[in-house]
């Protein structure tokens, strides 16, 4: 309940909607509990006398309370819905750009099947428990309480009925609450693992494809799936029980209603209408005991979804900006200082005491084994990652002194892996820079070769990619990518292994133009060709997590063992070294 109760923040600016909404069933359930007695009098006073105009005020009466009670009920639903959907809107919004700020091993934490499951079910869940709050947990309550009064004061002769049905309704209402919270919140752990399954299947659908395992992949699901239909399937049909037992109970209650009603009609004691008023009450008693139950099912399925968001909204983030950060203008002198990083403390750490300076403008290249750090090393700079040791410092400044914000903006930075959003080739582009206009756009394709496929597009740059640009080739990714780094016009440019899709002339353009129109940015560039690098002022090699030489290609060629073979294996596999 302390979740529930740190999200109420959200409610505060519905603060009137979620107030009318009440006020508004109060009247519906009013005129809900007056009916009864209306048809109580119509019966023993209109009917018994035969006074034709009595029945006629009388019927009017229910007619009027009828329409003051819809006006209540659709007033109550109105204001209700506007209430519970702003606050779920807020709240998504929120979790939304807490998990947008993560760190790497924030995500991994949660993994992105749970995070997926957050923001969309445990949200809805919120937002159906709200809005059942505000209309039926007040019309449960004040039916079943209103419709006792109205039996204490019309059919107390009766009265000694519910003396025995109230309390087992009422403990076969905790009960199940009590097992059905339990029980879905199994549920929802389930949703996130379907959810995981699910991504994960679409995110590697062409590995999947060209390994033929798709009956492999289905067969997983299927385990899961059938888990959360076994998990459903229980917890549905307790909570289904709930309502037979509780039929079960009234209709004893009617049938000893009217057998001691019979009686005491003979006897005199009582008149007909108020049997008539009291079996019409007790069905309240038991659609208000019956709402409130669903209304505390749902809370008690929702408080676990609190829970979780809550938690992610709670989660301490690993980067964070100072609270009194440096404001000098970047220049892009970058060193690393006994850098040491591993992903886990359970794992091997990737980097291993890293040491390396670079200047202003100059050009670094870095090469390796698949596996040696390369990529993890490039992530450092624009703080994707903080190392566990070591310092990282641009202009001399560590990284944790710049306001995050600013730091990236300095930093153009395509990774290995070209990640394109749905959206035009053109948007995509502005993600480098919002403001680009499109002769910027224009020249950051140029100089990332992607002009002549763009060009060839029947929309160009207004070209919309699917999701994750599957519409597109491996290597048009890579240089759409590239362009967006470059329109950034960065004081940094790091470029992570990039140019691997790319064809050997479309490649020396690609280093041309970096090598003009970036001629005073610092740049890193991560590449398996040694083509891509030998023109560096520094290479680094790494192995294991280590840079095991440094220099320049001539000097690397005469010193690091590595570097030979590397360079002896692109030559014999029929590369080439020259421009």
């Amino acid at each position: 309940m302390q979740a529930v109760l740190k999200l109420t923040k959200y409610l505060r600016s519905y603060l009137v909607f979620a107030l009318i909404a009440p006020l508004m069933m109060v009247i519906e359930v009013s005129m809900d509990l007056v009916q009864p007695t209306i048809l109580q009098h119509i019966i023993d006073n209109g009917i018994a006398n035969q006074d034709t105009a009595y029945i006629l005020k009388a019927f009017g009466l229910m007619i009027g309370a009828s329409l003051i009670g819809l006006v209540g009920g659709a007033g109550c639903s109105y204001f209700a819905s506007k209430a519970a959907v702003n606050f779920a809107t807020d709240v998504r919004y929120d979790l939304y750009e807490t998990i947008t700020y993560f760190s790497n091993r924030n995500k991994d934490k949660f993994t992105l099947g749970k995070l997926v499951t957050n923001i969309t079910s445990d949200v809805d869940m919120l937002q159906r428990a709200l809005t059942m709050l505000l209309k039926i947990f007040v019309r449960g309550p004040m039916l079943f309480v209103g419709a006792i009064v109205m039996i204490w004061f019309t059919a107390r002769e009766l009265f000694g009925i519910l003396m025995v049905i109230v309390p087992i309704l009422a403990f076969c209402v905790y009960f199940f609450t009590m097992i059905s919270g339990k029980l879905f919140l199994k549920v929802q752990l389930v949703v996130d693992q379907v959810n995981t399954k699910m991504q994960e299947n679409l995110a590697g659908i062409r590995v999947i494809k060209a390994y033929n395992r798709g009956k492999h992949q289905i067969e997983q699901f299927t385990g899961t799936n059938t888990q959360l239909m076994k998990r459903s399937i229980t917890a549905d049909q307790i909570v289904g029980i709930l309502a037979p037992i509780s039929m079960f109970v009234i209709n004893m209650g009617i049938v000893a209603a009217m057998w001691l009603g019979a009686m005491k009609v003979e006897n005199n004691t009582i008149q007909v209408g108020v049997i008539l008023a009291f079996i019409n009450y007790l069905m309240m008693v038991m659609q208000g005991l019956m709402s409130s139950s669903m209304v505390l099912m749902q809370l008690a399925r929702a408080v676990p979804s609190a829970g979780r968001i809550v938690e992610v909204m709670e989660e301490p983030r690993d980067i964070v900006s100072p609270e009194a950060p440096v404001q000098y203008p970047i220049h892009g002198e970058l060193s690393f200082e006994n850098v040491s990083f591993a992903y886990s403390a359970q794992t091997e750490p990737v980097l291993k005491d890293i040491s390396f300076a670079v200047r202003a403008g100059e050009t670094v290249g870095i090469i390796g084994m698949t596996g040696s750090g390369k990529s993890t090393l490039m992530k450092m700079i624009p703080r994707l990652f903080d190392p566990d040791e070591g310092t990282v410092k641009v202009d001399g400044i560590p990284l944790p002194q710049y306001q995050i914000q600013d730091l990236r903006a300095a930093i153009g930075f395509a990774p290995q892996k070209a990640s394109l959003f749905s959206k035009t080739i053109a948007e995509n582009i502005r993600y480098g820079n919002e403001q680009a206009t499109d002769q910027q756009i224009a020249a950051a394709l140029e100089a990332a070769c992607a002009t002549e496929f763009v060009d060839k597009l029947p929309a160009g740059t207004d070209h919309e990619l699917t999701q994750g640009a599957t519409n597109l080739s491996g290597g048009q990714k890579q240089r759409l990518a590239m362009a967006r780094a470059f329109v950034r016009k960065p004081a940094i440019l790091v470029l992570d292994d990039v140019t691997s899709a790319v064809d050997s002339i479309s490649e020396k353009a690609i280093q041309r133009a970096i090598a003009t129109e970036f001629a005073e940015a610092t740049k890193l560039i991560v590449s398996s060709k040694v083509s891509s690098i030998r023109h560096a002022e520094q290479i680094l090699v790494m192995d294991d997590g280590r840079i095991a030489a440094s220099g320049t290609h001539e000097e690397l060629l005469k010193c690091s063992p590595l570097y030979q073979e590397i360079v002896q294996t692109q030559q014999e596999k029929g590369g080439t070294l020259n421009e």
